[in-house]
């Protein structure tokens, strides 16, 4: 679950994290109290998206007088942001954060996040900070610093101060880097974060960190015991299918191609995906029906993916352990009856109750192509999705 600037931000003040001060607003007129409240010559007038890349997408504008503040809120608030991370429809702006102007003298990059390579967290320190950090890896490698903490030792201050020299800090912005990276370990810790991210972590003319801005990404799995963090899920900003499948109990996510996939295990929906970009096509979403899949939640899947307007073919892939391949044939059956779809359907079934799914699919009577393996039903569903193109 993404939080917002402001939101990872009150977190960062609880926790000691230096950070300017700053206030949300949902009306332009809100904006200008706040901009009058927090005084100051200059204000930064902030998109609140959950996404990244807002300051090269107009999401993030600078003001130098009370009107101005106004004026960019007027135009953000009620819009859609465009970014890198939000694809063509964009994010609705909703809030905007008006916090006050500082001087920036140096800009860096940090963040602590869940290295699964190495299963345990990480630190991820640049001296190129206000930047794509992936951009940095790929073309200065060596200005990415990083530091793995041993789960069995705990937080190492000897590493954090090796980071710090790397990043050719003076001795007091040394013990001012190390403060605050202990901080975010333990607000990560507490918050159940996979993710905590300041970029651009700046040094202003005091010669002081600052927080010019925060991400933070709380576990999924972890809200049923972070209740105050569940509450501050905005919902405006999550795809409206996705979100509808997670009420549905489904793994779900769009993807930009047009073969729609269902199957059950994440690790088997990914190899779906690969073997349908190897035989040639494009996937349109993730979909993981989970181990414990029903009729309805199959039902409910297919009516998720024909949403989709861009799909032209759909791939059904179960491997029956825990799920009856017999549930999953009645749940095609019925969702295909139910939302009437003429979309070609490409089964393959392998495991429990196999030879009764098969027959509940023949005896149905509904145009259902039949697959022997993965590689078979991938081949199979690039072909009807070309096909179903071209009829249409």
């Amino acid at each position: 679950m993404n939080l917002h600037e402001y939101q990872s931000k009150e977190l960062f003040r609880n926790a000691g994290i230096p950070t300017l001060e700053g206030m949300v607003a949902d009306s332009p007129q809100q904006a200008r109290k706040a901009a009058k409240q927090l005084q100051g010559d200059q204000w930064a007038v902030k998109a609140q998206v959950h996404a990244g890349g807002r300051g090269k997408a107009g999401g993030v504008k600078m003001a130098k007088s009370l009107d101005d503040v106004e004026l960019i809120a007027s135009t953000m608030l009620g819009s859609r942001l465009i970014t890198k991370q939000t694809g063509e429809m964009g994010l609705p702006i909703n809030l905007v954060y008006i916090e006050c102007g500082t001087q920036i003298i140096f800009e860096f990059y940090l963040s602590l996040v869940i290295d699964r390579t190495k299963e345990s967290w990480t630190f991820i320190a640049s001296s190129e900070g206000g930047v794509d950090i992936e951009m940095v890896a790929e073309k200065t490698p060596e200005k990415i610093n990083k530091y793995t903490i041993d789960p069995a030792i705990g937080i190492d201050t000897h590493q954090l101060s090796l980071m710090a020299e790397k990043l050719n800090l003076d001795v007091n912005l040394q013990e001012q880097f190390i403060a605050i990276t202990k901080k975010i370990f333990v607000l990560a810790k507490d918050a159940d974060a996979s993710q905590v991210e300041i970029n651009p972590l700046i040094v202003d003319q005091n010669n002081t960190f600052i927080a010019l801005d925060a991400k933070i990404v709380v576990d999924d799995n972890s809200l049923f015991r972070q209740p105050e963090l569940a509450l501050l899920k905005d919902s405006s900003q999550e795809n409206d299918i996705e979100q509808r499948a997670s009420e549905n109990g489904l793994s779900y996510v769009s993807l930009d191609g047009n073969i729609a996939c269902m199957v059950n295990g994440a690790g088997l929906a990914m190899a779906t995906m690969d073997l349908i970009k190897i035989h040639g096509g494009e996937p349109a979403n993730f979909l993981d029906v989970g181990g414990d899949a029903t009729t309805q939640r199959v039902t409910a899947a297919f009516e998720l993916i024909l949403e989709n307007r861009n799909v032209s073919a759909i791939l059904v892939n179960i491997f029956g352990g825990i799920v009856r391949c017999d549930v999953i044939a009645e749940g095609i059956i019925d969702a295909v009856k139910t939302t009437n779809s003429s979309l070609p359907i490409v089964v393959r079934l392998e495991g429990t109750n196999v030879q009764s799914g098969k027959a509940k699919l023949m005896e149905s009577g509904l145009d259902i192509i039949s697959a022997d393996d993965l590689s078979d039903a991938a081949e199979k569903v690039v072909q009807s999705a070309a096909n179903y193109r071209e009829s249409s």
